[in-house]
């Protein structure tokens, strides 16, 4: 097993390079429609003005949610990955930068190449796994974004109600795993297969079901509650609206088409969960410009740190 050597990106077919094409396309377009609306300079303004020890906090909180990803991802493999924490959280930070720089989520595939390249297990299990973290992910996302701001849309009693039954969604899925699984076994086709993998995916005990959920839950909300605080240093506006707009901007990754580094659809979905709440649109792209550029930033830096990372530290 060789761990010195670099991860490398998805070989481009057709269709990736259309991918590619596209998301330049929307990059670029994306860059000249800030310079005519607002003007990169005046955008990048603010930057000026803010001070060094809550950027340095924030940086720092972000590296924590990066801790505590690669963390799901280690427990999750406890058994292959034991004794190897540091050669996770370098696995888990590459991920992390190939999946928010490549365009139309084509990072993804870079998860279970390294999985393969630093702990020998195959994709049959690593694609699963993945695709359990990201259902986690978007369940975790839409529960929260229903409690922090659910309130500027709905009575109580609906926020309540809503939220509690989104929140038995993953539990009833791990309670009928098997009858689910036994009712599709005979059944063929792509959906099916498909299927079949997502069941697969989900955990075969309950703490490690218990354990996969608090991982993610803890990230998302030091994540979001992170990045609601940047987007207030940069617009005038409360808690809830800022973190219903990182929460959109988030989504927008589940999107099939998007720029290079999310470029355009995310401050779009900023924007989106930024205006409801009476803030204009100019403010709001300039927020989401300016926190799009932070998660960038922060995402790059720990990629390049990762190589330094230690291998054999628990």
């Amino acid at each position: 097993m060789n761990t010195q050597t670099p991860p490398q990106t998805p070989a481009i077919g057709e269709k990736g390079f259309l991918k590619y094409v596209f998301g330049t396309l929307i990059l670029v377009a994306f860059a000249v429609f800030v310079e005519y609306f607002i003007g990169w300079v005046q955008l990048l303004t603010p930057w000026k003005d803010l001070d060094t020890l809550p950027l340095v906090l924030a940086v720092s909180l972000v590296f924590i949610t990066y801790s505590l990803r690669a963390l799901r991802v280690y427990d999750f493999f406890h058994r292959e990955m034991r004794g190897r924490f540091t050669l996770c959280l370098r696995l888990s930070l590459q991920h992390n930068m190939l999946n928010n720089l490549l365009p139309m989520r084509t990072g993804e595939l870079s998860f279970p190449m390294l999985m393969s390249r630093y702990f020998s297990i195959p994709a049959v299990r690593s694609v699963p796994a993945l695709l359990w973290f990201r259902l986690l992910d978007l369940h975790t996302l839409l529960v929260l974004a229903l409690l922090v701001a659910g309130k500027d849309f709905l009575p109580l009693w609906a926020v309540t109600v809503s939220t509690l039954l989104w929140l038995t969604l993953p539990w009833l899925g791990f309670r009928l795993y098997r009858p689910w699984l036994k009712a599709i076994g005979h059944h063929q086709g792509k959906v099916w297969s498909i299927l079949r993998m997502i069941l697969e995916s989900l955990p075969q005990d309950h703490e490690k079901f218990w354990r996969s959920w608090m991982w993610t839950v803890l990230n998302w909300a030091l994540k979001l509650a992170v990045f609601a605080w940047v987007l207030m240093l940069f617009s005038e506006t409360d808690f809830a609206a800022a973190w219903l707009g990182a929460t959109a901007g988030d989504l927008t990754s589940v999107l099939p088409i998007h720029g290079i580094a999310g470029a355009g659809t995310f401050e779009a979905g900023v924007v989106a969960g930024l205006v409801p709440f009476g803030i204009s649109a100019t403010d709001a792209l300039t927020a989401a410009v300016n926190l799009h550029l932070f998660l960038l930033s922060c995402t790059v830096i720990s990629g390049i740190l990762s190589r330094a990372l230690p291998k054999n530290l628990r």
